[in-house]
């Protein structure tokens, strides 16, 4: 059946949120380490790094499905970038904050910068619809070949300078607080886009239903809160950070 007209899709935004709020407790954890609360690795324990990954998947799965509504209901090219601005935007900002804190390991290629790239590449091959599979797959799997192909041959190793380790075909983790390179995340998004697309094409009806069962049914307050987070993602995810780190330098001062 076609699309709805419906603006937006409460399922996708519930997940959305659940997302923001699985960040927002990673990033308290995080903060809790940086102020000394916490004795761990965010970045060598799997406790640490597995959730990571799953959150990311959670939101680069999400923006496909995004960009599947926004195409099925033809989004404009002038609303694509006024949205597109506001992340790239984002990322800007994303940066230079990150510098002030972590001079040695700020920001350059994190989640905001790989989505303001991947978005662009999902808008212009969204009419490909199922090809999109296999780009996905072979997104996923470029990683894990090109670690071999260094080992093979050492001169790839400017595939690990910053010109160049956005691609994520690199053979060790560049010194960043963030990082989401093009590879592997590019085939969440096509899996997603592609993912949508089939939902929004055959079973549109079942996902507004679901959406409106997950608003009205028993557990409707939180999931309205999720919806909620889901709509104003992007302010939520700028905004959470700034306050955590209030809160933290707060409490500090008062002990």
């Amino acid at each position: 059946m076609p699309v709805s007209t419906t603006p937006r899709f409460a399922a996708i935004d519930v997940l959305r949120g659940l997302a923001m709020v699985w960040m927002t407790v990673f990033h308290f954890c995080f903060d809790l380490q940086y102020f000394g609360y916490l004795h761990t690795s965010f970045y060598a324990n799997p406790l640490w790094t597995v959730q990571r990954a799953t959150i990311v998947t959670l939101f680069v799965l999400c923006a496909g499905l995004g960009q599947a509504v926004a195409v099925e209901q033809g989004q404009s090219w002038a609303r694509f970038w006024r949205r597109w601005y506001q992340i790239a935007g984002c990322a800007l900002l994303v940066s230079v904050g990150s510098w002030f804190m972590f001079p040695a390991s700020f920001i350059y290629f994190g989640i905001l910068h790989g989505m303001a790239l991947m978005l662009l590449l999902a808008r212009r091959s969204a009419s490909a619809g199922a090809w999109l599979l296999p780009v996905g797959v072979v997104s996923l799997v470029l990683p894990a070949l090109a670690a071999k192909a260094h080992a093979a041959w050492p001169a790839l190793d400017f595939l690990n300078e910053r010109g160049f380790n956005w691609l994520g075909l690199i053979s060790h983790k560049p010194i960043t607080e963030d990082y989401a390179p093009l590879f592997p995340w590019f085939g969440v998004m096509c899996f997603g886009l592609v993912l949508g697309q089939w939902l929004l094409r055959r079973h549109a009806l079942a996902l507004e239903r679901l959406g409106a069962t997950l608003l009205q049914g028993p557990l409707r307050a939180p999931a309205r809160g999720l919806a909620f987070l889901g709509r104003w993602s992007l302010s939520y995810y700028m905004l959470h950070q700034p306050v955590l780190l209030a809160g933290f330098t707060l409490v500090g001062m008062l002990r």
